[in-house]
C-alpha cells in the first residue's frame, strides 16, 4: 500500500548517523543521498520494496514531529526488535512508553519497542509471530 515515508531533520547529518545504525539492524544498507532543487539534502533507506526517507525540511521551518504518528518497522525476531531498539538508544534516540518486549493485541502476540529519534519522530520496531 505505501511506497515510502519522509520524515524532518534539523541536522541531516546526526539523522543520518542514527538511521544508518537503526536501520541496518533491519537490512537497509546505506542511503542514497538527493539534493533537490532548492539544496536541501535528502536520504533514501531502500529496502524490501519501501523507502524511508529523511529530509531537511523544504520550507526552511523547523521539523515537527507528529502527534500520533508513528512509524514501525517489521522486524524478524523478537531479539532483533530489542537490538532496533538498543541500536536506536546507543545512536542518541530515546526509549519510550514500556520496555522492549511482548504486548497481548486482539490479534495475538506482538513483540514492539518504541523510541523517538533526535528530532522527536516516533520509531517502532515490531515482530509478529507467524499465527
Amino acid at each position: 500500500m505505501l511506497s515510502h515515508v519522509m520524515v524532518g531533520s534539523s541536522d541531516i547529518e546526526r539523522s543520518k548517523r542514527f538511521y544508518d545504525s537503526v536501520l541496518g539492524v533491519v537490512g537497509a544498507g546505506e542511503p542514497v543521498r538527493n539534493v533537490s532543487n532548492s539544496g536541501h539534502v535528502r536520504l533514501f533507506y531502500r529496502h524490501d520494496g519501501s523507502s524511508f526517507c529523511v529530509t531537511q525540511p523544504i520550507n526552511d521551518l523547523p521539523p515537527q514531529a507528529g502527534n500520533g504518528t508513528t512509524v514501525g518497522f517489521r522486524c524478524d525476531s523478537p531479539e532483533q526488535v530489542a537490538q532496533f531498539h538498543d541500536a536506536a538508544v546507543a545512536a542518541g534516540g530515546v526509549s519510550i512508553e514500556e520496555p522492549p518486549g511482548p504486548r497481548q493485541t486482539g490479534a495475538g502476540e506482538v513483540y514492539l519497542a518504541y523510541v523517538r529519534d533526535p528530532d522527536g519522530n516516533k520509531l517502532c520496531a515490531i515482530f509478529r509471530p507467524a499465527a
